[in-house]
Order: C-alpha cells, then sequence, then structure tokens
C-alpha cells in the first residue's frame, strides 16, 4: 500500500509539472491563437538555467550553488527574455510559419544544450541538482508526497494567476485578437504587444516547468527535450480542452496518465530487444486517442465555453 501512495505521489508530481507546461501553452494558443510548436525549447532554457544557478561547480558554466527557488525565479526571467527576443522577430509570422519558425528555433536550443559541452555539459548534461526535501531521498513515500506538495502549490498559483489574467480586460483583449485581430487594431489595440506579452509570459511559465522538473529528478540532459515534449504538451491540451485552463490541467494528469501505461505495457508485452522500436506505439495510442476525443467532444473535454462576444470597447 505504502508503495502504491509513493508511485501515485511520483506520477501526480511529474503530471503537475506537465501541467505547468500546459497552461503555459493555453495562454499562447487557447487565448492568444498563437502556434507555438518550440515548447521544448523553452522548457529547457528554464531548466538548464535553474541548475546552472543552483548546482555546485562543476563541468559547466555556472554552478553558483544558489536556493532552489531563486533558480527557479532565473529560469521564468530567462525563459521569458528569450522569447521576448524571439517573439520581437517572428511574432509577426502567422500559422504554419511561425509553427515552422518556433520548431526550428526549438531543434537550434536543444543542440546548443547537446554540442556546447563548456555551457551546459553537453551531452552527459547536468548532475548534482539540488532535489527539495532531500534529506527525505531514503523515505520514498515522505519525500514524494512533500514534493508532490510543492509542485501542487505551484501548479495552483500558476493556476490562480493566470486564470486572474485571462478573466481582466487584458484577458479578453487576448481573445478579441485572437477572433478578429483587424477589429481589435480599428479600436486601438496593438495587437503585436499583446502576442508578444502573451508570449513572453507563457514562455515564462514554461521556463518555470522545466525547473520544477529538473529539481525533482535531480538530472537535465539534452535528449529530455526533444520534439517528443511539444507533442505530448499539444496532445494534452487539444484532449483536455484549449482554451480553459482547467482541460489544460486535466488533460496533462489524462496524457500522462496514458503515456505512463501504455509504456507499462509495452515493457511487458514486447522483449527487451523489441521495446525500443515499440514505444512508438505510444505516440500512436495518443493519436488516436486525440482523434476519438475530437470526434465526440470537438472543443476537448473541458474546452472553451461558446460565449456572447463583449464589446472590444469594454476590454481595456
Amino acid at each position: 500500500m505504502i508503495e502504491i501512495i509513493a508511485y501515485l505521489s511520483f506520477f501526480l508530481t511529474t503530471a503537475l509539472s506537465y501541467a505547468l507546461i500546459c497552461l503555459g501553452l493555453n495562454l499562447q494558443w487557447g487565448q492568444t491563437g498563437l502556434f507555438n510548436v518550440g515548447v521544448a525549447g523553452f522548457v529547457a532554457i528554464g531548466a538548464y538555467i535553474s541548475a546552472m544557478l543552483t548546482t555546485p561547480a562543476g563541468a559547466h558554466w555556472g554552478g553558483y550553488g544558489l536556493p532552489i527557488f531563486v533558480g527557479w525565479i532565473g529560469a521564468m526571467i530567462g525563459s521569458g527574455i528569450a522569447a521576448a527576443v524571439i517573439g520581437a522577430i517572428t511574432l509577426r509570422l502567422r500559422a504554419d510559419y511561425l509553427a515552422i519558425t518556433t520548431f526550428g528555433i526549438a531543434i537550434v536550443i536543444q543542440l546548443f544544450a547537446l554540442n556546447a559541452q563548456s555551457v551546459t555539459g553537453g551531452p552527459f548534461g547536468i548532475a548534482f541538482i539540488p532535489r527539495p526535501f532531500n534529506s527525505l531521498a531514503e523515505n520514498p513515500l515522505g519525500f514524494n508526497l512533500a514534493n508532490l506538495g510543492l509542485v501542487a502549490a505551484v501548479t495552483l498559483v500558476t493556476f490562480l494567476a493566470l486564470e486572474r489574467l485571462v478573466r481582466s480586460p487584458w484577458g479578453r483583449v487576448l481573445r478579441a485578437i485572437r477572433e478578429d485581430e483587424t477589429a481589435a487594431r480599428a479600436i486601438g489595440k496593438n495587437a503585436n504587444r499583446f502576442r508578444l506579452q502573451a508570449f513572453v509570459l507563457g514562455s515564462a511559465v514554461m521556463g518555470l516547468a522545466g525547473a520544477v522538473q529538473g529539481h525533482f529528478i535531480g538530472f537535465i540532459a539534452p535528449e529530455n527535450y526533444l520534439s517528443a515534449i511539444t507533442f505530448q504538451t499539444w496532445a494534452m491540451l487539444i484532449i483536455g480542452g484549449s482554451g480553459n485552463n482547467k482541460g489544460a490541467v486535466l488533460g496533462a494528469v489524462l496524457v500522462w496518465a496514458l503515456w505512463s501505461a501504455s509504456g507499462a505495457m509495452m515493457t511487458t508485452i514486447f522483449p527487451p530487444e523489441a521495446q525500443a522500436r515499440a514505444a512508438a506505439l505510444q505516440i500512436v495510442a495518443i493519436g488516436v486517442i486525440m482523434a476519438a476525443i475530437l470526434l465526440l467532444r470537438p472543443r476537448g473535454i473541458f474546452g472553451e465555453p461558446v460565449t456572447v462576444s463583449r464589446h472590444l470597447e469594454d476590454n481595456g
């Protein structure tokens, strides 16, 4: 029984860290209509910055041994600054063009982490990342429950803050730009500025999620930030319901449960030499589930409710 509770705590902690990524993507796509396919890149930036700030000196840049919360703040600031620079250049693009550009940027970030060994540790990654409640590491139940409480608190605070923002006049302007940018511009709204703000804030939340994951595991490496993270996050948001923060959190938990269960099933069914190829079936399974949900509920499980549009003059 203790082992089951410890595992469920571990599972929920990981799922909630993905929920943070989904919340950031939901602000960009669900609220603003920004087709960001470079999610993995911003998650990686946050993870590496926090690791560099908090680890002891080693075979990578940084190693300042700062407290964990300082690393998390640095991760948000660093990811936000990167998003501001990237967004200033790319956000004039639309739809597929923006998706291709952000995907390429994520690949560049991953390759930089892989090859800049003096900065990031290269393919060896960064180890000895301080873990919250590390004194409880010999007690799996206590360690996992304590980390679950911390990550749940961070996720709740982020959720409530974003809920407040999207219900504010600022959030209504984002949705107005998403639905009809020409009309929003006609009443004096600077669409590029609002899009950039949403892109920066959403990316900062993704960076925080990367830092949370890195400190929970205690180790990061470039292969942790391949395009699979982007696919998982989009699947979570679409299944849960784009445009609804509750859907982002629920989708993260459901898809991570499917991903974990299918991985365990592959280990049981297939022999060790075939498991690497069989792992592709996990993506196929999520794709099938996504297609089924979209057929039954096109807006996702908790999709954005359809409401009568407010006058744009009320958007601040």
